[in-house]
Parts: C-alpha cells; structure tokens; sequence
C-alpha cells in the first residue's frame, strides 16, 4: 500500500477536531517481513539524503514530536533515524526546565539547541510544551515569573511566537515538519500496563502518567487549538495513527524522506582550478 503523509498533515488555518482523526489506520504493511522491508528502505533513502543534506551545507532539518504518555516518540526515533550518520543528526529530549531556562523566555532553551545548516535535529518533545502541558497546568505558568500585563491572551500570544519564529527559521533555511503521535485512550492503557507487568519494562512506568490520564480531554483539546494555530505550509504538523508502532514509523520515515528529497541539494562541485589541482595531486599520489 503507497504511503502518503499528506493524508495525515493538517492543513494551514484548518480546525482540528482529534476525534475525527484516526489513531488506527489499516496496516501499511502485509507482514512483519514486509515492514522491515520497508522501513529499511526508508531508512537507507534517508542515511544517503542526510549526506547530501551535508555536503550541500544550506539546508537544516527540523524534526518535532509530541504527543501524550507511551505513544512511542522514543521508539519511532529509535527505529526511523537508525540509518543517520550520527554526525550528521542530534536527539535532543527536553525535560522540565531548569531554574536558568526559567529565567529566560520560552523559545530560549529549544534554540540553542537548534541544528547547524547539514544536520538534522530532533527534538523529543519541544517548544510545543508551553502550549500544551503549561496550559493544562496553569500553575507551571504562574512559576515563569512573566509580567501580569502579558499573561493575557498568553496562548495567543505563544502561537503567533511559534509562528514567527518557525518562519524565521524557514527563511533562513531550517525546514521544519512536525509529528503529533494520535494515540487512543484505550492503546495507551494497554503500553501503560505493559510497563508494569513486564520487569524490564517497569522503569519506563511513572505513577504520574495516571495523573496526566485523568485530564486527557484537557490535553486533547491544548492540542487542537496548537495544531490549527501553528501548521502553516512550511512549518506542518502531521496527525499520526500511533495505536500501530509499526505503521506510525513507515508513516514517520516516508515523510522525512519526501521532505527532505523535495529540497533542492546537489553535491558541490569543484571550479576549474579545483579540478586541475585534484589531478595533479592525483599524479603525485601514482
């Protein structure tokens, strides 16, 4: 079946209703063999246009994942850049922030983490967490020290941050696509007891995803106003069935691979003098 990632991006200014969205779609894939078939064909595409992405030098990718507890953002990552020159790309997972990065503005942590020109970055939750978890949490907010004159109208005021500034990093050629993993309530439940019948699976348990749990329809309504706020045509989010691993990670990998073969990347090529200087060190080394 032919993968294609623009049946699961949001549209610009679209309203988001996640109910309408899948978190389970039919398998992309006939077998277990076929998927690893797949995926590492995927895989190997994105090793080779990683090097391209390289040697071009203009370019940067930007890759963001979010979603709620045990949807397999650690394992999609895991699975789908394995194929990367880990030169040429960066995990970065962002935790709670720490004192210093309370004392500064909310985009401040996630851009110093941003990927040179070359390489891609991923970022394990982001930026995106000041719009989603903060406003679930409006107590966190109250920690941030921010004026009292800006707290109004402050998730507006976040999304038009966001926008402006994913489009300065498009304009200055950072790319950006964005991966919501869509999971339901009832698959999560499942991964949530997996972790705790399974021994070596219990350190992945935190008795807090309980909490979290309990205010799903919070969460899932922070992500919609987020989605319909901030997909834009260069910076789009994509909605991904995560109720399947397998299919979310062919979904995942085929849309980085179409993204970054839609740049416009050649390998640099050597002037004149470059090329008559590489023959006559070529004749040296004979």
């Amino acid at each position: 079946m032919k993968i294609d990632p623009e049946q699961f991006r949001v549209r610009e200014g679209k309203r988001v209703h996640l109910k309408d969205w899948c978190t389970h779609v039919d398998p992309l894939y006939e077998s277990k063999a076929v998927y690893k078939e797949l995926l590492a064909e995927h895989v190997t595409a994105m090793g080779e246009l990683q090097e391209l992405l390289y040697a071009h030098n203009r370019y940067a990718l930007l890759v963001i994942f979010q979603a709620m507890d045990a949807a397999g953002k650690d394992s999609a990552i895991k699975h789908v850049m394995s194929g990367v020159d880990p030169q040429g790309c960066q995990v970065y997972s962002f935790k709670h922030p720490s004192a210093e990065e309370l004392e500064h503005d909310f985009l401040w942590r996630s851009t110093r983490a941003l990927p040179e020109r070359g390489r891609i970055g991923i970022f394990n939750r982001s930026y995106y967490e000041e719009v989603l978890i903060v406003r679930v949490h409006p107590e966190i907010l109250a920690a941030q020290n921010i004026p009292d004159e800006n707290t109004k109208n402050i998730w507006e005021s976040r999304f038009r941050s966001i926008r402006d500034h994913e489009h300065h990093l498009h304009c200055n050629g950072t790319r950006i696509i964005k991966f919501f993993l869509h999971i339901s309530q009832e698959e999560q439940k499942k991964r949530l007891l997996r972790r705790i019948d399974n021994p070596h699976k219990n350190w992945k348990f935190n008795a807090g995803d309980l909490d979290e749990r309990k205010l799903w329809k919070k969460y899932m309504h922070a992500y919609e106003e987020c989605l319909h706020a901030t997909s834009a045509e260069n910076s789009p989010w994509y909605v991904v069935p995560a109720d399947d691993k397998p299919n979310a990670r062919l979904i995942i990998s085929k849309t980085i691979v179409e993204t970054l073969r839609a740049l416009k990347m050649s390998y640099p090529k050597p002037s004149a003098a470059g090329v008559a200087q590489l023959k006559k060190i070529r004749a040296e080394l004979v």
